[in-house]
């Protein structure tokens, strides 16, 4: 209706690796308008917000210039925070110090691996003490870089698109989402999404890459290894989903409270249109 461009923002639809786990838009879906970043990043890279902006910023840059409206559709909101609001200047820690990162935190366990996090950079303890992830992140910033990390994310920050036309949250009643859930896994299965977790694990990545831990696939590929059954690791991946799927709405309610809301699609496309 508005003859525009698909711009993708969802953290797991850039990796070729998965065109089903992910719920990649169909090629027929693709072939009614042009789209971008999607299935363009191998399995071993590792797309972080900041990564994915940039590129998102280029493509949208290009839409435009071809004088077509560009449409961002993602569910990582943290990719919309950074395209919007900017992005902090923290550098890429080497692998050296992600490894060092990995082994201390091995060495001490969680709790004590907080510890030491927060006495290097007080701020971090805003951090869950089950939030691995972004411990190993501080620690290995601090690593690289003897600077802690909120130093970073303090940092001023530039907008890498300015003008934002419309913006709008799709919200659907709890239960229709926790179906749709459901049948998203129940769909990738029947589309053949064991044999693409297959072909993913034979590959040997290390199991910390985010494309490794894509939902659907992490439980499947748990199955081939023997510590699941196929219904044990389906079960999974569906109750997975619908916590995912709630904290997704979470965020959006804290960090983009005065977006419109919409229950589906549909109206979300009257909403942009008014």
């Amino acid at each position: 209706k508005i003859g525009g461009e698909i711009v993708n923002a969802d953290a797991m639809q850039v990796y070729r690796d998965l065109d089903i786990l992910s719920a990649r838009p169909s090629a027929a879906d693709m072939a009614r308008a042009p789209h971008h970043l999607f299935g363009h990043l191998d399995a071993s890279v590792r797309c972080s917000a900041g990564m994915w902006a940039r590129e998102a910023a280029d493509a949208i840059r290009g839409v435009h210039g071809r004088g077509r409206p560009a449409i961002v559709v993602g569910g990582t909101g943290l990719y919309f925070r950074a395209l919007t609001e900017g992005l902090s200047p923290i550098p890429d820690a080497p692998p050296e110090a992600r490894d060092a990162a990995r082994v201390r935190l091995d060495e001490l366990g969680l709790a004590a691996f907080r510890e030491e996090v927060v006495a290097r950079d007080p701020a971090m303890a805003r951090l869950s003490p089950s939030d691995a992830q972004r411990l190993l992140r501080a620690w290995e910033v601090f690593e690289a870089t003897g600077e802690p990390l909120s130093h970073f994310q303090n940092a001023p920050r530039t907008p890498l698109i300015e003008d934002v036309a419309a913006r709008v949250v799709i919200e659907p009643e709890r239960e229709a989402l926790y179906a749709a859930c459901d049948a998203r896994f129940n769909l990738m299965l029947e589309r053949g999404g064991l044999e693409e977790a297959r072909r993913l694990l034979a590959r040997g990545l290390d199991p910390e890459l985010p494309a490794m831990k894509a939902l659907g696939a992490a439980e499947l590929m748990a199955h081939l290894r023997g510590e699941l059954s196929l219904e044990e690791a389906s079960e999974l991946a569906r109750k997975n989903t619908r916590h995912f799927a709630k904290r997704q709405l979470t965020w959006f309610r804290n960090q983009a409270a005065d977006w419109p809301r919409a229950s589906d699609a549909a109206s979300a496309l009257d909403v942009v249109l008014t």
